[in-house]
């Protein structure tokens, strides 16, 4: 299927109001294009430390809305023109010229996927549900993830660093605790190695059924993990639920600007002698993580590298 798309030029600091007069005229979700930068809390969602620098913030925003071709796309469009018309009466809102091309119907919700292929982390293999695996990967050990949209997929230099540390540390008895646990990678690592039990939290909901369906294709059984949702930051209840003093190996592959904070927290749910595994480190935040977990009273065990991402190994002594 074709689609109509328009381009909607107004300004930036107006996007919103303008937003709602375009659904007010029957257009159903809009597309933003802005150079406005991200703010801290922005960047927290998306899981990311530093971005590269933009160009710089010029005050104009395209609003990008789809019509389908066999739409009464003139009607939409007087109604959205006397929208705004009304709009101008009360407030600066820029041009507001519309321009219009056609774009081809895309699969957005499984596109993501031609970008999410089979790797290797030293003798592991992680390949996701649609791909099949090469008869030479036979002896190696098989970590299937489906990550979905919402979360990582195991490629990313941090989470790879983490599991490099769980092959070192993880034994039969292991209990693990994986904060920000997300698909459930690093657990199902841990279980695959021979785990003895994991426990993952999480601030999104959509960890639940993530890790569901992939411990279910790694035919780990649901009693061997349990995910629970909330920040153990700040929140007692969830720390209460999570335990204290009762794991072997605390991971969590977030954010240094998280882990700070986390980790004089975490450090009450380690038994003694536990290891903290830590990554999502950008390599110019290294020390300020490094400096958090001594701080806390743990012992740096190891740091590693990978590209410019950085993982921090302690023990509580």
């Amino acid at each position: 299927m074709r689609w109509n798309k328009f381009r909607l030029k107004t300004l930036s600091e107006v996007e919103d109001i303008v937003i709602s007069t375009l659904a007010d005229a029957g257009v159903e979700g809009v597309e933003i294009e802005d150079k406005v930068p991200l703010t801290e809390q922005d960047k927290q969602q998306m899981f990311v430390d530093i971005l590269p620098e933009g160009p710089a913030d010029d005050g104009i925003a395209y609003l990008n809305f789809y019509l389908e071709e066999d739409a009464d796309k003139e009607e939409i469009l007087k109604r959205v023109r006397e929208e705004l018309d009304e709009l101008r009466n009360f407030m600066e809102i820029g041009e507001c010229t519309i321009e219009e091309s056609q774009t081809e119907d895309k699969d957005w919700i499984n596109n993501w996927k031609e970008f999410f292929h089979q790797f290797y982390v030293d003798d592991i293999l992680i390949i996701p549900s649609w791909e099949k695996m090469k008869p030479e990967d036979a002896d190696k050990m098989v970590i299937h993830i489906d990550p979905g949209t919402a979360f990582g997929t195991g490629m990313h230099e941090t989470t790879q660093l983490c599991i490099r540390q769980l092959k070192k540390y993880v034994t039969s008895e292991t209990e693990i605790l994986d904060v920000g646990t997300g698909s459930g990678i690093l657990s199902i690592v841990a279980l695959k190695l021979g785990a003895k039990h994991a426990v993952g939290t999480d601030l999104d909901p959509c960890a639940i059924s993530a890790t569901k369906e992939n411990l279910e294709v790694n035919d780990i059984p649901a009693g061997d993990m349990e995910v629970m949702i909330g920040n153990i930051i700040d929140d007692p209840a969830v720390q209460k639920r999570v335990g204290y003093e009762k794991y072997d190996i605390v991971a969590a592959n977030i954010l240094a600007d998280v882990l700070v904070p986390l980790t004089p927290v975490i450090l009450h749910q380690m038994k003694k002698g536990g290891i903290y595994i830590t990554s999502g480190i950008i390599d110019e935040k290294e020390n300020e993580v490094v400096s958090a977990v001594k701080a806390a009273g743990l012992e740096v065990v190891e740091v590693t590298h990978q590209g410019e991402w950085v993982s921090v190994t302690a023990r509580k002594v």
